[in-house]
């Protein structure tokens, strides 16, 4: 009877251990999460001027390693980082910018660098077409914030002879043309460029910003250089300004970008074409 009693001891002993010894095992390490792919991204799809004393950069929201590309001219942009410099890049344009991994895989940000710029345009003086208006934020169809805005600060366009109207930024060429920048009787294929300083009230707090504008003058039509022409339809098949735009895929589905993206684009300065008769 004794030595039943000592089994059963030693059988619950055993038993205990085993319980405890099960509790205070160290669980397995869960497996690590399959990565997803990476999504390039700056926090939005407008970015501002910022009014301070150092260089104002924007970097992608998560790093990434692989190589950074930005189109089209005018991005000031970090290959290594994804870092771009506004303060240094040319504003008031549309950029792609692209990024590749190691293992060749892409991904593609859209972004707006806020701020004004001008449509390559044939103004046509004798039909009354004489006003060049800027378009806001690469895009026609955004209103331009006149109310607190600033144009030409400092006067170093209309100083020159541009008529820029300091309230609202649109130019009156023909009062431009009157103003004698092209001479008292203006010829063929004159071409000045004037800076036209800037302060919009949005989201960049009235930093001060500038956009180069380059104005020609022609007779007619038929006056037009060849190397303008051939300038404005490589801006229209590399789709650099607005206009046509294509479908390309991308992460999360397709996003619609400027079409023809090609290297060669230099969309600045924009092109003011006064055409007299």
């Amino acid at each position: 009877m004794a030595t039943g009693k000592k089994i059963l001891s030693i059988i619950i002993i055993f038993a205990a251990g085993f319980i405890i010894n099960s509790c205070t095992k160290t669980a397995a390490p869960a497996p690590d999460p399959i990565p997803l792919p990476y999504a390039l991204s700056y926090g939005d799809s407008i970015l501002y001027l910022k009014n301070q004393a150092t260089d104002y950069i924007v970097f992608p929201k998560v790093s990434s390693p692989g190589t950074y590309t930005g189109f089209p001219e005018g991005i000031d942009l970090d290959n290594v980082t994804g870092a771009i410099n506004i303060s240094k890049s040319e504003t008031g344009l549309r950029y792609r910018i692209v990024h590749i991994s190691p293992a060749g895989d892409s991904s593609i940000a859209i972004v707006v660098l806020s701020g004004i710029n001008f449509t390559d345009h044939f103004f046509h003086l004798s039909s009354g077409d004489s006003i060049a208006s800027p378009v806001y934020n690469a895009s026609i169809s955004r209103t331009l914030p006149v109310n607190g805005s600033v144009f030409d600060e400092g006067n170093g366009a209309n100083s020159g002879g541009c008529s820029v109207k300091t309230d609202n930024g649109k130019i009156n060429l023909a009062e431009t043309v009157r103003n004698g920048i092209f001479g008292s009787t203006p010829v063929n294929n004159v071409r000045k460029e004037f800076d036209i300083a800037y302060r919009l009230n949005d989201g960049s707090s009235k930093s001060l910003n500038k956009l180069r504008v380059r104005l020609y003058y022609y007779q007619t039509m038929a006056d037009v250089a060849p190397d303008l022409l051939q300038l404005l339809s490589d801006r229209q098949q590399d789709g650099v300004f607005i206009g046509g735009n294509i479908m390309v895929p991308a992460i999360g589905g397709n996003i619609r970008v400027p079409a023809a993206l090609t290297a060669r684009a230099k969309p600045r300065p924009p092109c003011i074409i006064i055409i007299a008769n």
